[in-house]
């Protein structure tokens, strides 16, 4: 026990997170084997409850077998637990239940919460937990008692508060996940305003990231908000707007199907018109809207609204030979490098895990093995509908890539590589580009 202790004491902060993650998805799928959370007559393959167990943590929403209809109340809130989890973090839940045990936080859980929800310095970091469990339940609480209202119409009291909640904490935590059965996501549900629009405001501020939600609670202006919050904010009202006009204009859906799609598709994954009958057209926008993703320090996943803000203040410098920057600030050629990185490697991970998937495959078409990939590296959960069909091969390349999406392609693969600060420097060159 010692020995382990010190092994753990050794490794670093972004290491343990994705020990951390992997522990509670292997701990998560045996629970879903027990009997007390699949219901009777039901199979449960260890693949899917694996598949399931990932999906919830990673806060995916793809899944392999119906929640509904596979798994008992008790499984169902293992499911929601495991998204809670996920979407907090293993390590700011770790650190609530020791602020809630009166126990004193070491600087080891500062660092992981540091890490864990980016933020630049360690002051503060119990106040902020604090502040991110207090913003959840308020959130959660206020889309349980909305999506109640509409729920209770169809089901009796218990059941009905039982899918609230469930809901509400799937879609703030941006996890597609639903518990109506019959895998139909909320389509029963497209001509109710006040279950899109409910979704909808618990995806878009869980997927904003819980520092800018803060930020906008105590400076309650635009103006004053830090240049983080005003990128995000930004770029994410601009993803909505062009991703709503692409999809009215490709697809035979309502102004607000159109908007709850281009919502959802910000890493969210669910749907209220069957994506398996969209266009190509629309399936391309919906994996750009995807692949982009939330933002940082939120529930969600992508290369980030920040990245992609970056890369485009970054083409923008090259095209009109200004200063890499907006509003009235620079941003460092560190954070230039990092997005371009970030972006670079993702793109990578797709297109390595589609041209897999091409081959494990065969029988589905390239547009849907590509949007089931970017929709995993995303952690979206939307899906044209050959999830529940996948080989086992195809369901673990899955896996992977909703774990690479959750945990971040640039965090896995540098948080193995521990090469010492070179005391050299080569003379410096140019190259041809373009």
């Amino acid at each position: 026990m010692k020995g382990f202790t010190e092994f753990i004491k050794k490794q670093p902060p972004g290491r343990l997170i994705a020990m951390g993650f992997a522990v509670v998805i292997f701990l998560g799928a045996l629970l879903l084997m027990t009997p007390l959370s699949v219901r009777d007559g039901a199979e449960v393959t260890f693949i899917d409850a694996l598949f399931t167990s990932t999906s919830a943590v990673c806060v995916t929403g793809l899944i392999a077998i119906d929640t509904a209809d596979h798994f008992t109340p008790f499984g169902q809130g293992v499911v929601a637990a495991l998204i809670q989890i996920g979407g907090l973090g293993v390590t700011s839940v770790g650190v609530g239940l020791i602020i809630a045990a009166g126990r004193r936080v070491s600087i080891r859980s500062r660092l992981l919460v540091k890490e864990a929800l980016n933020v630049d310095s360690y002051g503060g970091i119990v106040r902020l937990v604090k502040s991110v469990l207090l913003m959840t339940l308020c959130f959660e609480v206020t889309g349980a008692v909305l999506s109640f209202l509409v729920f209770s119409q169809d089901y009796e009291p218990v059941h009905a508060l039982g899918i609230s909640i469930f809901h509400s904490i799937a879609a703030f935590n941006n996890s597609g996940f639903d518990v109506l059965g019959g895998l139909r996501n909320l389509i029963p549900y497209r001509d109710s305003i006040l279950l899109n629009m409910t979704t909808c405001f618990l995806i878009i501020f869980g997927g904003l990231g819980f520092l800018v939600i803060l930020d906008i609670l105590k400076n309650k202006s635009f103006r004053r908000l830090s240049f983080h919050s005003k990128a995000v904010i930004s770029t994410t009202i601009a993803l909505l707007t062009v991703g709503t006009l692409l999809l009215k204009a490709t697809e035979d859906v309502s102004w607000m199907g159109a908007f709850f799609h281009s919502v959802s598709a910000r890493t969210a994954g669910f749907s209220t018109y069957s994506i398996g009958d969209f266009t190509n057209a629309g399936l391309f926008v919906l994996c750009v809207l995807m692949f982009i993703g939330a933002s940082p320090g939120s529930t969600g996943g992508g290369i980030k609204t920040s990245t992609f803000f970056v890369i485009l203040q970054a083409v923008r410098s090259m095209c009109t030979k200004r200063s890499i920057g907006a509003f009235h600030r620079s941003i460092s050629q560190q954070n230039v490098s990092k997005a371009c990185i970030i972006a670079v490697l993702s793109m990578a991970v797709v297109c390595v895990a589609t041209f897999l998937m091409c081959v494990l495959e065969p029988e589905c078409t390239f547009i849907q093995l590509l949007f089931e990939v970017v929709s995993a590296f995303g952690t979206v959960g939307l899906s044209t509908g050959i999830t529940p069909y996948l080989s086992v091969a195809g369901k673990l390349v899955i896996i992977l890539v909703m774990y690479t999406g959750r945990i971040g392609a640039v965090t896995l693969i540098s948080m193995w590589i521990e090469h010492p600060e070179p005391n050299a420097r080569y003379t410096e060159e140019t190259i041809s580009i373009g």
